[in-house]
């Protein structure tokens, strides 16, 4: 049987890992809700710059802008992948990780062929362990003012595939938030080549205000403007979205573990109880044998 010492002991250390599931419990439920802000105010964003492709493409037929959608030759299909640089968020990057290699024997391609940025460490150790060969891996942006800034890092790689002759297609492999921010959705989203079909396809829409809007510059100049805006708003997004499923993961891995933690707690303490009053027991017989000896000496 264990001694006092050594259960208190387990007691001691059982409360303060409680204590930091509660902290890190809390850090993730705060951290959700701007991450959902960030979505919506893209979401809107989105919107704008879908209109904005929308008035830019009426009256012209595809071909006239077909060019920016072109399928180039290429060694093997990109990959964005989001992942996250911390554990204690359940399957978030092995769920990650297997959508992603899934999504590339769908294509019929090679592993080995692709092209992959990885954001946020485990989900690129996770991916060379697959066999996908990881390009770059950039740190998760730790807040939701800093999407920014790795988006825009991930454009300037994306361009310089653009120089090197075109990677296509380019896809964004994500987990999507579900409701109540307790669980997510794998998803692959297509970045290129760019269906500008769908935006042809928003003339079945009535515009939002009395007429559309016209323009007074090249098309194709406006068109290259509108598609930075959109590959812009489509990356952060999904890394929005990401960092959101992402600390939905962790609080529901939080919350399981503070219930077995409450449960083990509840275990031990009756433990601790149980060893600390045998000890009591022990000294009380010790002291009672001790006056017993005395007084028959006497």
């Amino acid at each position: 049987m264990e001694s006092l010492e050594q259960v208190h002991r387990q007691l001691t250390g059982l409360q303060d890992l409680r204590d930091i599931v509660k902290t890190m419990k809390a850090l993730s439920a705060a951290s959700i809700r701007q991450y959902e802000h960030a979505a919506e105010a893209l979401a809107d964003y989105y919107r704008t710059v879908e209109l904005g492709l929308h008035a830019a493409l009426r009256g012209a037929g595809i071909a006239a802008v077909a060019e920016l959608a072109r399928r180039r030759d290429a060694a093997g299909p990109g990959l964005i992948v989001f992942g996250s640089d911390h554990g204690l968020c359940g399957r978030f990057n092995e769920d990650i990780v297997d959508h992603a290699v899934d999504h590339v024997r769908g294509l019929d391609a090679r592993l080995e062929q692709c092209r992959v940025l990885a954001i946020g460490a485990r989900a690129a150790g996770g991916l060379e362990s697959e066999g996908l060969p990881v390009e770059e891996d950039l740190m998760v942006p730790g807040s939701a003012a800093r999407i920014t800034a790795t988006v825009q890092q991930l454009l300037l790689k994306l361009d310089e595939w653009r120089e090197q002759g075109g990677i296509l297609p380019v896809t964004l492999v994500y987990n999507h938030p579900l409701r109540r921010n307790t669980s997510y959705k794998p998803v692959a989203v297509q970045l290129l080549p760019i269906d500008l079909h769908r935006f042809k396809h928003l003339e079945e829409e009535p515009w939002p205000s009395r007429g559309v809007p016209g323009f007074t510059m090249s098309r194709p100049a406006l068109l290259t403007r509108l598609l930075r805006q959109y590959f812009f708003v489509v990356i952060a997004r999904a890394c929005a979205d990401s960092q959101a499923a992402e600390h939905g993961s962790r609080l529901a891995a939080m919350q399981a573990a503070e219930k077995s933690l409450a449960d083990r707690l509840d275990e031990i303490t009756m433990q601790y109880r149980r060893a600390r009053q045998d000890v009591i027991t022990s000294e009380l017989l010790d002291v009672v044998s001790g006056f017993e000896a005395i007084t028959g000496g006497g």
